[in-house]
């Protein structure tokens, strides 16, 4: 549970104000969600402060990853730190291979629903496979379950604008970079300062010594067309939220 010092600091880190109304924002609810790995994450750490240190970094990196994305998305040339570059050339060769059309105006968009109570930023709208429809990129590990939660809010609300009843589909467009043991095939990812090294065979690297490649850029595209379960289940995630910060939100004036 966060933990807020006064009403404007909960508005500002929970929702986004829209038209003079405040609404909170679609990732804090799904972030009510327990999440196992999150959780495995902190106890690997060795402290909390350590912990929120490498998510900060993360973060960051992901941050420059969707930042860089955005332009190349807008057809500019932005400048591509080393340090991303094999997975912005493995993001690049996917659009091309995918065909990806990115609907400029829609990039960065804010969007809400007055009838849920709930706002967004959806990464863009695009046209793929000769569907339309979201397109969120995310620079984890895996593409989570998790995430069908968030598109879901998103498709949902967007559905309402009479311009957009041509709505099909949503993409999770994941971009991610690691090195491969030559000797042990583990994979290492460096991310948020950290190199965490998964897969490795005992024996074939002794003491951890691994033979690593260079960093290769991953993507990966993988559509969801069914996602009215998935908002139900938002919806639910949403009243959990409400319940677990009922006395801001009655400071704010969202619930009385």
């Amino acid at each position: 549970m966060d933990y807020f010092k006064t009403v404007e600091e909960f508005k500002e880190q929970c929702g986004y104000t829209i038209d003079g109304v405040w609404y909170p924002r679609v990732t804090k609810i799904v972030g009510i969600k327990n999440k196992p790995a999150l959780l495995f994450y902190y106890a690997e750490a060795p402290s909390y402060a350590a912990a929120l240190a490498q998510t900060k970094i993360s973060a960051e990196e992901g941050t420059l990853i969707h930042n860089i994305m955005e332009k190349i998305f807008k057809g500019e040339e932005p400048e591509i730190p080393e340090s991303v570059a094999p997975a912005i050339k493995a993001a690049r060769e996917l659009v091309e291979q995918k065909n990806i059309q990115i609907d400029t105006a829609n990039i960065e968009r804010r969007i809400y629903d007055t009838e849920h109570r709930y706002a967004g930023t959806i990464d863009s709208l695009a046209m793929i496979g000769g569907q339309f429809g979201v397109l969120d990129i995310k620079t984890s590990q895996a593409i989570y379950r998790d995430y069908n939660l968030q598109t879901s809010a998103y498709i949902a609300a967007l559905s309402k604008d009479p311009l957009l009843q041509g709505l099909q589909n949503r993409w999770i467009f994941r971009i991610d970079q690691q090195k491969k043991c030559y000797r042990c095939a583990a994979s290492m990812r460096p991310k948020g300062g950290k190199e965490k090294i998964r897969g490795a065979k005992a024996g074939l690297c002794p003491n951890g010594e691994h033979d690593w490649s260079p960093l290769t850029g991953i993507a990966e595209l993988k559509e969801f067309p069914l996602w009215k379960n998935d908002f139900e289940a938002f919806l639910g995630a949403k009243k959990l939220w409400e319940w677990e910060n009922e006395d801001w939100l009655k400071r704010v004036g969202y619930l009385k």
